[in-house]
């Protein structure tokens, strides 16, 4: 019904939902940067939804650990890109006299890499684990990725523990850094709204790659094993290397996700990075439409943007209350009633895939 009611009105056409994301930022400027703001958080989640839903969407494999891979990628980029490793340690303050402020284009197919390679360390244990035991695995993994964050800052500090690293440097495209605004003349363009057009770009070139995955042979073989790995495995499947392929692939889009973070934050701390994000993550998926990267992408947009719209609405909700409700636990508990909401009235997800669960039409054309 969803993709019926899109459709009648041309709002499943690629072109014009990417005509209307270049023209969002110039529109919420108007109602001031904070809003322009929210719009890159969530291009950010989206491409931490689209790299989960390879794990979770093609493979069927639940994963609740999936922020640590993010981590990763944010703290790969800010031990690169800041002061950190030059004044802890005498060797490399020789060695780089001026820092190494190494070029987030550099350190992008890293983090990607570094990130895969925690995948497959991930993977490669739990291949033969299934739902709830898979979930709690991958959830022990991310409490370990954080704990180690926030605690490699003895003996030798690594990751200045719950301190976290500042001033990493911002991103630079043709040797403009996005940090700064860009004056055309009869129009400017703050900081933030540059940072969103390069999230936009790897969003649009991360949905190809999914879309070009999906439709694969590995693609096919991943929903194969979503939906009955026994099968697979009998009709020939390598299923072992398929799992580990998707928490790698997986991994990578988080790995990249993370280094986009930690240079438009600045700063990164373990604090970013607990448990709840991992669900938040996770939800963004299940409620957007497993599987389906148009449903994936409505997820992640919604559940990034919600609870910052939300403030807006718990500050009155506050004041009628007289005071007696904290803001942020209402904002809370409206998030909630509205996945709670959203979940009953669609239980297949906002936008689900069509072909997820269709019969094959019968000899004859009639289904």
């Amino acid at each position: 019904m969803t993709q019926t009611y899109l459709s009648k009105r041309g709002l499943n056409q690629p072109w014009l939902i990417l005509g209307l994301a270049l023209v969002l930022p110039l529109v919420l400027q108007s109602f001031g940067n904070a809003w322009v703001r929210i719009a890159d958080m969530s291009l950010l989640y989206v491409l931490l939804a689209l790299g989960l839903n390879i794990v979770v969407g093609y493979a069927g494999l639940l994963d609740l650990g999936y922020v640590a891979f993010f981590a990763v990628g944010a703290y790969l980029f800010g031990l690169m890109a800041s002061p950190h490793l030059t004044e802890t340690f005498p060797l490399i303050a020789t060695l780089f006299p001026d820092g190494l402020h190494m070029s987030l284009w550099l350190v992008l197919p890293l983090a990607a890499g570094l990130a895969g390679l925690f995948g497959l360390l991930l993977g490669a244990p739990t291949l033969k684990l299934r739902g709830d035991y898979l979930a709690i695995v991958t959830l022990g993994f991310g409490e370990i990725i954080r704990v180690f964050l926030n605690n490699l800052d003895h003996p030798v500090n690594i990751t200045n523990g719950p301190k976290g690293l500042g001033q990493i440097d911002a991103v630079t495209v043709f040797g403009y850094p996005l940090s700064r605004r860009l004056d055309l003349g009869f129009f400017q363009l703050p900081s933030v709204t540059l940072y969103y057009y390069l999230f936009l770009a790897l969003v649009v070139v991360s949905v190809v790659l999914c879309s070009r995955l999906e439709h694969s042979r590995i693609g096919r073989a991943w929903m194969a094993i979503r939906e009955d790995e026994i099968a697979a495995k009998a009709m020939g499947l390598n299923t072992r290397n398929l799992k580990l392929m998707a928490f790698g692939m997986g991994a990578s889009f988080g790995g990249v996700s993370g280094a986009m973070f930690a240079s438009f934050q600045g700063f990164v701390s373990p604090e970013s990075f607990s448990l709840m994000e991992s669900v938040m993550i996770v939800a963004m998926v299940v409620l957007g439409g497993l599987g389906h990267l148009p449903g994936v992408i409505l997820g992640a947009v919604l559940l990034a943007a919600l609870p910052e719209a939300l403030r807006y609405v718990a500050g009155p909700l506050q004041e009628m209350t007289g005071g007696r409700l904290d803001a942020a636990i209402l904002r809370q508990l409206l998030i909630a009633l509205a996945m709670i909401v959203i979940m009953l009235w669609r239980p297949r997800g906002l936008w689900p895939t069509p072909e997820h669960g269709k019969n094959l039409p019968a000899a004859g054309g009639q289904a």
